[in-house]
């Protein structure tokens, strides 16, 4: 509440001019409340005013207390309680409250200048006790200070505007303006700067007036034809802390003629036959141009004219149709070929430098022969006749030819509705005509020359094909059972009962199916969608065309479809392969050789694995034999390093089963009766003992290995003849030991006795 005074104070000081200022008195310092600027003046009391005529206020005050807005003082208020102050007007009582006593106003809730700006009131100043009045009755305003408490709108959430395509940078597109409910006249708190969020680089926008400029040049409709731009709207001046708004425009490119006409092929062939009628027409062709609307109208000639042909621009759409000027004769020319132009009717006057706006394409037409009727040699034949020739009688021979190249024979006949009576009769083979009747003049006396009229019968002998050629396409986005083409035939056959004609294709094909509509006409439909040049460029769908005479002709003509790229409207914009990026996807032949290799690892990986797995279970003693039947268990002793033959190896294997009475055979036997060896003991229950305790110790081993194992230990026992041979126990001196017992030993031990015995110092002695 004091910073809030404090505020006030120090804002009215700074809009009083040096000759206004005031003594800083009680009486007078609430007046410096009031203090204003308005109209570009300073308020100053009037001549019998004793306050100040104006207070400010800030809206939107957040406290939970009343705000503080002024105070009221009089020269007549000595502060004894006797003064008391009345407060009257707009919003007196209710927002605006007045101490009586004190001459202080506060604000009882939060005002909005939006709503309100200024309040006026009026103030005077009574006697407590008398209420008389002190001061008169006078009128101030509280005027409402704003702050940044709106944010900028835009008078649309989206708005829709168009600038021509190709146009130079800086073009302006569309201006979009917002309105901030702040006060314009007090801070920032209304000044709007403009920026744009999305749309770069393709647009801009001017910071001050929102006007949408392009900024890239060469935007080619053709590529891209819309585009969202996002703009906001900042106030503050666009300083950190301001409010904001946003808006989206969305920018077409309208056409301009930019884009030339083109041929997707510059080579047609037409087929027409013989009998088409003059202005009849025999083939249509098309050039693309990307444009729209009157931008892509096209006009078609035949460069340097043509006697026989002319074409002419369908405005619908906007094909060139070829028509007959001259009968044509396929015994006479069966071959003809043009060059047709095309370009644009309306032209831009800012595109045509560098670009040339037509193009140009062949046309080769065939002429087809059809079965025309035959020809007279003489039109009339006059024939005379005497009145007394005989029945039988010869008359005159007729003669017609076949004109067609095959040249077919000709039959001959007379027309009996000029011929009631019956006279004449004619060989239908050479054309002989002859009488039937005798002729009487008088009876008659019209001279008897007639016409002769032939007429050929026919015979089905000529297939039904393909009305003309067609060109036919297919669109990579199309959709299962969409119509590409409409197809007809024609038989130069001439059946008594008209024509009638049965399509049919293969039922197993798996890209197109048909749809006979029992007029002689037939729809081509698609069997399945997503087609692509990628994969096949074109189809060939053999027709079989089949008729109704006897017997029943049929052929098949082949109908050429080709994939090409459709805009979303179905128009076709090119049909030349191309090589495309994969990164639409691969195809199947791709996808099936990427699982096999995949499948043939995974098959490695397993054969691998289940191979380690074998090696890991053979035992983990790999030897031929098991070490445990190579244990031989001996106790002979051999003579030393030069005794190479002292034994007999199968002591080794078996000593138990030892001859004792075998000799060395290396030596003379020293004694005639041989030493007898003393059986070992058999009962060594010490060493049983041993044996039995460890092997107890390894059975209820739970880390023991699951398999027979060996197991050695140096326990010699306590029952050897030859007793203890370690060192640890002997005496300290060799003296003390007497070595004669090992001369008792026989002659495994021979050396070793020479050694000990031979060092006693008793036998030295």
């Amino acid at each position: 509440m004091i910073a809030n005074q404090i505020l006030l104070l120090l804002l009215m000081l700074s809009v009083l001019p040096s000759s206004a200022a005031l003594p800083l008195s009680p009486g007078n310092i609430g007046n410096l409340f009031g203090t204003s600027e308005s109209d570009g003046k300073i308020l100053q009391r009037s001549k019998r005013g004793w306050m100040w005529n104006q207070f400010f206020l800030l809206e939107e005050y957040t406290g939970n207390d009343h705000q503080y807005v002024g105070k009221l003082h009089s020269n007549m208020d000595k502060n004894d309680g006797n003064v008391k102050y009345v407060l009257t007007g707009d919003g007196a009582g209710t927002l605006f409250l007045i101490d009586e006593k004190s001459g202080d106003i506060h604000a009882t809730k939060r005002l909005d200048r939006e709503e309100k700006a200024m309040y006026t009131l009026h103030a005077k100043v009574l006697d407590r006790n008398t209420n008389a009045e002190l001061e008169p009755d006078t009128e101030f305003n509280i005027k409402i200070h704003d702050i940044n408490d709106n944010a900028p709108k835009f008078a649309k959430e989206i708005y829709f505007a168009s600038v021509p395509e190709m146009s130079e940078v800086g073009t302006s597109v569309v201006t979009v303006t917002a309105t901030d409910a702040d006060d314009q006249t007090y801070g920032n708190s209304a000044k709007l700067v403009y920026s744009i969020l999305q749309g770069q680089p393709y647009f801009s926008v001017d910071s001050e007036n929102g006007t949408i400029k392009t900024a890239l040049p060469g935007m080619d409709r053709e590529l891209k034809e819309n585009y969202q731009v996002v703009i906001q709207a900042k106030d503050m001046a666009g300083q950190m802390g301001g409010l904001s708004g946003t808006t989206t425009v969305s920018i077409t490119l309208s056409d301009v003629n930019d884009s030339p006409p083109r041929f997707a092929n510059h080579s047609f062939r037409v087929t027409a036959v013989e009998s088409t009628d003059i202005g009849g027409a025999i083939g249509r062709i098309k050039a693309d141009d990307p444009d729209v609307g009157h931008n892509a109208e096209m006009e078609y000639s035949i460069v340097g004219g043509h006697d026989i042909f002319n074409i002419i621009t369908d405005q619908t759409t906007q094909e060139g149709v070829i028509i007959i000027k001259k009968a044509l004769d396929y015994e006479s020319k069966r071959d003809y070929e043009f060059r047709v132009e095309v370009k644009n009717t309306y032209l831009d006057a800012r595109f045509i430098h560098g670009l040339q706006f037509k193009d140009y394409a062949t046309v080769k037409v065939t002429v087809e022969d059809v079965d025309e009727p035959p020809v007279f040699t003489r039109n009339p034949y006059i024939i005379e006749v005497h009145e007394d020739t005989a029945a039988g009688s010869f008359v005159g021979v007729v003669s017609a030819r076949d004109p067609d190249a095959d040249n077919k024979p000709v039959k001959y006949s007379i027309d009996r509705h000029t011929d009631l009576e019956r006279l004449f009769n004619i060989d239908s083979v050479n054309g002989t005509i002859t009488t039937l009747k005798a002729l009487d003049r008088e009876m008659s006396n019209k001279p008897n020359s007639l016409p002769v009229f032939i007429k050929v019968l026919d015979v089905n002998d000529n297939a039904p094909e393909f009305a003309m050629s067609y060109d036919t396409f297919v669109c990579e986005n199309v959709k299962a059972g969409q119509l590409i083409q409409t197809i007809s035939a024609v038989d130069t056959d001439e059946p008594l009962v008209g024509h009638k004609f049965v399509f049919s294709i293969s039922a197993t094909n798996p890209n197109f199916t048909i749809v006979d509509r029992e007029d002689n006409t037939a729809n081509i439909l698609t069997r399945r969608g997503g087609f692509s040049r990628r994969e096949m460029s074109m189809y060939f769908l053999p027709v079989v065309i089949s008729d109704n005479d006897y017997p029943i002709q049929s052929s098949t003509s082949t109908l050429i479809v080709r994939v090409c790229a459709c805009d979303s409207r179905g128009n076709m914009q090119s049909c030349n392969p191309e090589v495309l990026p994969f990164s639409d996807g691969l195809t199947t032949g791709a996808l099936v050789a990427i699982l096999l290799c995949v499948i043939i690892l995974l098959m490695i990986v397993v054969l691998f694995a289940a191979l380690r797995r074998q090696r890991k279970k053979e035992p983990l003693i790999i030897s031929k034999e098991d070490v445990r039947d190579n244990v031989v268990s001996y106790n002979d002793e051999g003579g030393g390093e030069e005794d190479t033959q002292a034994f007999d190896i199968g002591t080794l294997r078996n000593p138990e089963v030892m001859d004792a009475n075998k000799l060395r055979r290396d030596i003379i036997p020293e004694m005639l009766f041989p030493f007898r060896r003393t059986s070992p003991i058999k009962d060594n229950t010490d060493v049983r003992d041993f044996i039995n305790g460890r092997l107890q110790e390894n059975d209820s081993d739970p880390t023991a290995p699951p398999y027979d194992s060996l197991a050695t230990y140096a326990y010699e026992g306590s029952g050897s003849l030859a007793e203890s041979l370690s060192s640890l126990e002997s005496a300290a001196t060799e003296g003390d030991q007497d070595y004669d017992y090992l001369s008792n030993w026989g002659p495994q031990f021979k050396k070793l006795a020479e050694m000990y015995i031979g060092k006693s110092p008793d036998r030295e002695t």
